[in-house]
């Protein structure tokens, strides 16, 4: 494999022979074994080109086996403030020690390094990532079955069913695909009993909408729909897989001009933050969601004050 970084990549790569010979051994362990995508590779080569590259200024020369040998957490300290310093945030610094990792394991499963220096480094904190909840009108637009873009009558209503209960109930998408028409024994039923993560149990109220909904979608799907199968079937008859469901998301995504983060996980989002909007306490928000821990559900506060700051800077006359 060459030694010469990509086009406008500023990170040379330099190491000594037994290294660079030690560094193309893991590629093709990567690629040929490992089958990683392409883009993964690409960024645990240039990860691994930019330590090396620190490594020899760190060390006033080129870096061998003997030197990534023995790793101490100090030296990896040292890398993380030189990269922070150049402008790499958290979420680059910690793909970028996974890379380092990865390289350093595979010269201990050969015998030539120890990784127990690297594995005592704690990848810096990341920065956490708000949900996006969709408007109110946009979340009650996608449950519509006549605003589905699939022509097919049942096949929109399914679509719409689902929708409907990922916002009404806040389920999430394989949760919502593993329900059977046992769970809808009548049009009465007014919970759901969900088996969410971790094989942990839930139960969820039911409005009418939502039975409604999943009524009118098992009324019209032309296929036989057994009590202890999955309700939500695919064009063919099987289970409803959750990529087509992502992929109606996108055409309507595109059809009412939403942002990319009209996801159908987004209407589990915005089930939680409409909830807090409307008074709903967190407590009884983290039962109906599932969350095992409250601090899980405590990042809709956030969502919800950005949200009132949002409403207060465009309607105060003096913001």
């Amino acid at each position: 494999m060459s030694t010469k970084p990509p086009d406008g990549d500023e990170f040379l790569i330099t190491a000594a022979e037994d290294l660079l010979a030690a560094r193309n051994k893991w590629l093709s362990h990567l690629k040929n074994e490992r089958r990683l995508a392409e883009k993964t590779l690409d960024a645990y080569e240039r990860d691994l080109r930019q330590f090396l590259s620190f490594l020899t200024g760190y060390l006033g020369a080129r870096p061998a086996i003997k030197d990534v040998a023995n790793l101490k957490p100090v030296d990896m300290r040292g890398y993380l403030t030189t990269r922070r310093k150049g402008g790499a945030g958290a979420r680059t610094l910690g793909r970028g020690l996974a890379g380092i990792r990865s390289f350093i394991r595979f010269l201990e499963k050969n015998n030539q390094a120890s990784s127990a220096g690297i594995s005592a480094m704690r990848a810096p904190k990341q920065p956490q990532t708000l949900p996006k909840p969709l408007p109110v009108i946009d979340a009650i637009r996608l449950t519509n079955a006549d605003e589905q873009m699939n022509e097919e009558p049942w096949i929109a209503a399914r679509d719409a069913a689902i929708m409907t209960l990922l916002y009404g109930c806040g389920l999430r998408i394989s949760e919502a695909l593993a329900l059977t028409p046992d769970d809808f024994p009548n049009a009465r039923v007014t919970t759901l009993k969900i088996n969410g993560k971790g094989g942990k149990s839930r139960m969820v109220p039911l409005l009418p909408l939502v039975n409604s909904a999943i009524a009118d979608y098992s009324n019209l799907c032309p296929y036989q729909l057994g009590k202890d199968a999955p309700i939500f079937r695919g064009a063919r008859g099987g289970p409803l897989q959750p990529a087509v469901l992502q992929r109606a998301m996108r055409l309507l995504r595109s059809a009412f001009g939403l942002p990319d983060t009209a996801t159908p996980h987004a209407l589990r989002h915005s089930f939680a933050t409409h909830l807090l909007s409307g008074g709903g306490d967190l407590r009884t928000i983290q039962e109906l969601l599932g969350h095992a821990s409250l601090s899980t559900t405590q990042i809709y506060t956030a969502v919800d004050s950005d949200r009132l700051l949002e409403v207060f800077e465009n309607a105060h006359p003096r913001a």
